[in-house]
């Protein structure tokens, strides 16, 4: 017969045995727990940088600090004062003569424009083209003008029917001295962002 020692024993293992079950059930129920909250906090996380990085990407192109450079138009002169006019003589491609008061200071592609006198002037008088290419056609009015800088000599080499009195219109100024000077549009231009030759 088992002794009363022995008896006890027996008689305390199924509660040990519901005490280590039970403590399992919780650490599972733990483990579980702490599962779904890193599953929540991982989705939290990534739903945060996603809408973080939308906020981000979807900006409104208004509220950046972009803007449109405003396009330069050429600038038409104002007629002289009374008693102050300089005379310049513009010839086209037919022939026909224009002779225009102007003022000291305005530049002969501004004047031909603000008159209505073809001179294409592609570049916006910046001298970067030989579009408003003229012929000066005295050469004594010619050696009144001020020495062309290098930028006019280089566009004027890609200038169409250039002669040794050639000058860019958006170079040339108006002055005193070239009170009667008559200037020759050339029968074609060359414009190198369009084509090889255009016709006046």
């Amino acid at each position: 017969m088992p002794s009363a020692s022995a008896m006890r024993v027996v008689r305390n293992v199924p509660a040990a045995v519901r005490r280590v079950s039970a403590n399992q059930t919780a650490v599972r129920s733990i483990s579980s727990r702490s599962s779904i909250h890193t599953s929540q906090s991982a989705s939290s996380g990534r739903s945060a940088f996603r809408n973080s990085w939308q906020s981000r990407a979807v900006v409104p192109v208004g509220s950046r600090g972009f803007s449109a450079t405003k396009a330069v138009k050429h600038e038409h002169v104002k007629p002289p004062a009374p008693g102050k006019e300089i005379y310049i003589t513009f010839v086209d491609k037919d022939g026909m003569e224009h002779k225009i008061a102007t003022a000291a200071g305005d530049n002969l592609l501004s004047v031909a424009q603000t008159h209505d006198i073809e001179m294409e002037g592609a570049c916006e008088g910046s001298c970067a083209c030989s579009t408003c290419h003229i012929i000066i056609e005295s050469e004594e009015m010619y050696e009144k003008l001020p020495e062309a800088s290098d930028d006019e000599n280089d566009m004027l080499d890609l200038a169409f029917g250039l002669t040794e009195t050639s000058r860019l219109g958006c170079q040339c100024e108006v002055k005193e001295e070239l009170n009667g000077m008559r200037v020759r549009l050339p029968n074609a231009t060359r414009n190198m962002q369009a084509s090889n030759f255009t016709s006046k």
